[in-house]
């Protein structure tokens, strides 16, 4: 479900992800699951919601996650792009203070104790 109300939203690509990045964040931040993949009627769908938000990408540094990382760019230029270290490869996977720190680079509220555990 959508909140409206929620004024930042992080895409991402799955629901291991979702999962990952909502234990560390802070403040109320809605986060949108594509799984994977994108058709067109769902990214219009999510362009017109996304219109008035502050909208962050956070997928895989792998070619799944750049070629929705591309589509996105498209449909949402005005989105900020969030990266994790290509050697972590996955979201998922990555550490949770390596996420904590690319989240805090973006101005979204995180729980101190994931920065600590660098």
């Amino acid at each position: 479900m959508i909140d409206s109300y929620l004024e930042k939203v992080i895409i991402v690509e799955g629901t291991s992800d979702k999962k990952r990045i909502k234990n560390i964040i802070k403040e109320h931040v809605e986060i949108i699951c594509t799984n994977g993949t994108i058709g067109i009627t769902k990214l219009d769908e999510l362009i017109d919601f996304l219109e008035d938000k502050e909208v962050y990408i956070l997928v895989d540094a792998d070619e799944s996650g750049e070629k929705l990382r591309k589509q996105l760019k498209r449909g949402l230029p005005q989105a900020k792009h969030l990266y994790i270290d290509k050697m972590y490869r996955e979201v998922a996977t990555a550490p949770e203070h390596h996420l904590a720190t690319v989240l805090l680079g973006a101005n979204i509220d995180v729980f101190t104790e994931y920065l600590e555990m660098g």
